[in-house]
């Protein structure tokens, strides 16, 4: 169990990191692809932690958020697509 707890701080630690790309990024498409990771990291660590505290509502969260992640990154390649024109 204690596996899951230091895998799921590893994924945080991680995405703190990626913030850095976030706030840094030459470019809205680095920008966009460092908040997409971090959104993947920060939902591999809730996954992770909802199977470590035994509770369903950290992985209705991750599911949630990736969701909304998914959606996020299309719209935002659309609107980056259509912005080159």
């Amino acid at each position: 169990m204690t596996d899951m707890l230091i895998f799921s701080i590893g994924f945080a630690c991680l995405a703190v990191i990626n913030l850095y790309r976030l706030v840094k990024g030459p470019t809205g498409a680095d920008r966009m692809v460092a908040a997409d990771s971090v959104d993947i990291l920060l939902c591999c660590a809730m996954v992770l932690f909802s199977l470590y505290s035994g509770r369903g509502v950290y992985l209705d969260i991750a599911i949630i958020s990736a969701l909304l992640g998914i959606i996020d990154t299309m719209l935002v390649g659309r609107y980056l697509q259509g912005r080159r024109k």
